[in-house]
C-alpha cells in the first residue's frame, strides 16, 4: 500500500484542497492510503473519511500540532490537541489518545524542529524522513538520524494544494490493511520510501501560495 502520511485539506489555514479533491486526486495517482493532518483541526479528516467510505482508499485521521519545539504529527487520532505545549507534553497527549507521535520535517526550513531529537528517543514514535515540500538536504539529515538511532519513519507530501498529493509516500507491504495495521507497520519500521523530489522553484512557489492562502476563509 502506498501511504501518504502528511496531507492537508482546506480546513488548514494555509491549504486550498477540498476533502473531495484530496481523495479523487490520490486515487488518480495510485495512492492507497492518506493521513489527513490538518493544522490543529480534525473536521477535515472526518469529512474525508465520510467521502471516501465507499472508495478504495484508506483514510487515517490525524492532526499536525505546533509544539513549542516544532511540528508534530499525531497519526490515528480524532481529537484536537492544543498548540503551544512542549514537545514532550504534545507527544504524551498523542499517545494518551492511542496515536503515533511523528516529528514532522525536523530539518525543513523554515519549520525545523528546535529541540534536540536525541532527547526524544524513546518518547516519539518516529520521524518524517521524506517530506516532498522541503529541500533534499533536510530529508537527508532526517534519514541520517533515523539510521543512526534505528528509529521508525514516515514519508508524506505535506500537500497543501491538490497537485502535490502523493508526491511522497511510504509503501507498506500488504493490501487493504486497516488503520491499526498500517500504524503497526510504521512502528515495526516496515515500508519503503517512494515519490519524487519537487524542484527548487516549485518549493518556493508552494511557500508563497501557502502564505497567500492564510488570508482565505475555511472551506
Amino acid at each position: 500500500m502506498k501511504c501518504d502520511f502528511h496531507v492537508h485539506t482546506c480546513y488548514s489555514y494555509d491549504s486550498t484542497s477540498s476533502p473531495k479533491q484530496v481523495v479523487d486526486i490520490a486515487l488518480k495517482k495510485g495512492i492507497d492510503c492518506l493521513a489527513i493532518t490538518d493544522h490543529n483541526k480534525v473536521e477535515g479528516a472526518a469529512e474525508v473519511i465520510r467521502y471516501a467510505q465507499d472508495k478504495s482508499i484508506l483514510i487515517i485521521p490525524g492532526i499536525e500540532i505546533k509544539s513549542r519545539e516544532g511540528d508534530i504529527l499525531g497519526l490515528g487520532i480524532e481529537q484536537v490537541i492544543p498548540d503551544g505545549l512542549s514537545a514532550e507534553e504534545t507527544i504524551e497527549k498523542i499517545k494518551e489518545r492511542g496515536g503515533l507521535a511523528i516529528i514532522a520535517h525536523p530539518f525543513g526550513w523554515p519549520y525545523a524542529f528546535k529541540g534536540d531529537l536525541k532527547d526524544f528517543i524513546g518518547k516519539m514514535d518516529g520521524i518524517e524522513v521524506f517530506n516532498a515540500a522541503v529541500f533534499p538536504r533536510a530529508n537527508e539529515k532526517a534519514s541520517e538520524i533515523v539510521k543512526k538511532y534505528n528509529l521508525a519513519f514516515t514519508a508524506g507530501s505535506d500537500a497543501h494544494f491538490p497537485n502535490s498529493i502523493g508526491n511522497a509516500y511510504l509503501e507498506i507491504p500488504g493490501e487493504k490493511l486497516s488503520v491499526k495495521e498500517v500504524l503497526k507497520a510504521v512502528k515495526d519500521k516496515k515500508g519503503k520510501i517512494g515519490g519524487k523530489e519537487v524542484c527548487f522553484f516549485e518549493k518556493i512557489i508552494d511557500h508563497i501560495k501557502r502564505n497567500i492562502s492564510k488570508l482565505k476563509t475555511l472551506c
